[in-house]
């Protein structure tokens, strides 16, 4: 279908005009989550908020060397798998991928997508286990983040979270189906101060509110805050790292558990960047001797706390060198199991081959992003083998999940 909107200046004009509009086929999803289909003989063509078996009508607006991008213009031939999103704001905001999805079919989608990038990314073919589902898949987020951007002539623009697609425009908020119940009232008060407020802000800001197992929403990131896990409570600071959906974490860590045990051989476990102590402290008691090894002597002073709070004394923290992390471990390593749960943007290959040096027995490598997990692996595949992949959905309605990989040192 022929165009008449203006091309931008930098615009490659094929195989398609700017803003023309054609109908695609959608067979696939990528991992982010964006709707995968083909067109005229096989070109690739993606358009977010679509589902496989879809036939839709979607509008050009980039070409790349071997594929293009479209916006979304009508659905012409619906998935049986497709529902209608809770969140009015759904396609425009950027923070859900797949509410338009079955939850089922998020589910198989995310199973599938993990072996898909372990093939493809490191050459490893293992199965991978069905996805374990959040008991909660709406209002399960403990903690949400909104920002605004710098008010103009003191007046507050939106407030919330980016527009889908876009890297700095903002969309406005006032609600989030994804967060719980008692966020979502803070949230109402929070952005009404911040109004208030506008023309003292200088430049834009992030807003925090997170849930607190005591009953209090915090909105500074100083504030303790208090999470319970099984018969344990941590309490840790508001800004800093935590697991933000409490309700599927009780089976995470109990996953954790069985699978740094193993068969029974190991005596010791090691929980490297372990924060304030989430994994070392919840399998504690599973094991002889537990270490938590983390650089933020910030985060090792919560672990410490939490540790004297619930009682449990055969589980230290320490505070690591980078260049030097097993320098302090002095566990026999043919009896030990260590977890790793690195940043998003995985562990680094000096960590790595810290960890191939030390050669404990069982790895549990815990990623909220399979990619970066799946290139991790590929350095340590020719020390350890891979026993058990397992997903974990503690991200409902998004394309994020956590993936647990279990390792065994080879022979």
């Amino acid at each position: 279908m022929p165009t008449s909107a203006k091309r931008p200046k930098k615009f490659v004009p094929e195989p398609y005009d700017y803003h023309q509009e054609i109908e695609v086929e959608i067979d696939s999803l990528t991992n982010l989550g964006v709707g995968v289909g083909r067109h005229d003989g096989g070109w690739v063509v993606f358009v977010p908020h679509t589902l496989p078996g879809e036939k839709v009508l979607t509008r050009i607006y980039r070409n790349h060397a071997n594929y293009s991008d479209g916006d979304l213009v009508e659905i012409l031939e619906p998935s049986p798998d497709r529902i209608e999103p809770k969140c009015r704001l759904f396609g425009q905001c950027g923070g859900c991928q797949y509410q338009n999805l079955s939850y089922e079919s998020q589910l198989a989608w995310k199973q599938r997508q993990v072996a898909e990038l372990l093939e493809k990314m490191a050459g490893i073919s293992h199965p991978v286990d069905p996805v374990v589902p959040s008991p909660v898949q709406y209002g399960y987020r403990s903690k949400i983040t909104p920002h605004f951007q710098k008010p103009k002539k003191g007046e507050m623009g939106p407030i919330g979270f980016l527009l889908q697609g876009r890297r700095q425009q903002i969309i406005d908020v006032t609600e989030c189906p994804i967060a719980s119940d008692s966020i979502n009232q803070e949230l109402t008060k929070v952005r009404q101060e911040a109004i208030a407020n506008a023309a003292f802000y200088k430049k834009g800001a992030t807003l925090l509110l997170r849930d607190s197992a005591d009953g209090k929403v915090c909105t500074h990131n100083t504030d303790t805050c208090e999470e319970k896990v099984g018969d344990l409570t941590f309490s840790f600071q508001a800004g800093e790292f935590f697991q933000n959906n409490p309700h599927i974490l009780p089976a995470f860590v109990d996953h954790a558990r069985q699978e740094a045990l193993g068969d029974g051989s190991v005596d010791y476990l090691v929980d490297c960047y372990c924060g304030s102590g989430l994994f070392g402290l919840s399998l504690a008691r599973d094991f002889k001797e537990a270490l938590g090894i983390e650089v933020s002597e910030a985060a090792i002073d919560w672990a410490r706390r939490n540790a004297e709070a619930n009682g449990i004394e055969n589980c230290q923290f320490i505070a690591g060198d980078a260049a030097a992390i097993f320098a302090e471990v002095h566990f026999n390593p043919a009896k030990a199991a260590v977890i790793i749960d690195p940043p998003r943007k995985g562990s680094t290959p000096d960590f790595l081959n810290q960890l191939i040096d030390y050669r404990p027995a069982r790895v549990v490598y815990i990623s909220c992003n399979p990619a970066t997990q799946i290139r991790d692996l590929e350095l340590l595949k020719d020390h350890y083998e891979i026993t058990r992949i397992t997903p974990f959905d503690l991200f409902p309605q998004t394309r994020h999940l956590e993936c647990v990989v279990t390792l065994q040192a080879r022979s």
